[in-house]
């Protein structure tokens, strides 16, 4: 487990009721990056989201994925910071092996609406897919 994602459910677990969770993943939205315009294309739009999450994935000189995103609602764009945390500066295998348990550990499974639990699951699933296509890129050049 990266340390950044012990930090995270440790973080969640120390706090006593939703409404901090809540709190945490709303500053998490305010606080995160913001894609220009360009960046908002329907290329780079999650399906399976409620609201328009934009999800971008580049491999930095260090062959990591660098995820950047953005999303028109601040809760959405909170859960995809998150995952942002857990998952970016990563290499393509550490993203596909990192298990998704930590969604249920920090009870985001239990504590979300349907749909937003859908769009966080398209989010994870869209992580892994550009992991999966850089892993297979990687791959091709030796």
């Amino acid at each position: 487990m990266s340390q950044s994602l012990e930090e995270i459910i440790n973080d969640f677990r120390s706090m006593s009721d939703w409404e901090d969770r809540y709190k945490k993943i709303i500053q998490m939205g305010k606080e995160g990056g913001n894609l220009n315009e360009d960046q908002k294309s329907k290329d780079n739009l999650v399906n399976g989201c409620q609201s328009q999450v934009w999800l971008v994935a580049n491999l930095n000189d260090e062959e990591k994925i660098v995820f950047e995103a953005d999303s028109d609602a601040l809760i959405a764009k909170g859960l995809v910071n998150l995952l942002i945390q857990i998952y970016s500066n990563q290499t393509p295998d550490e993203v596909l092996h990192t298990d998704t348990s930590f969604i249920s550990e920090i009870g985001l499974d239990t504590h979300l609406s349907a749909n937003r639990s859908n769009g966080l699951t398209a989010m994870v699933k869209q992580m892994k897919y550009y992991a999966t296509a850089y892993k297979a890129l990687l791959g091709q050049k030796f």
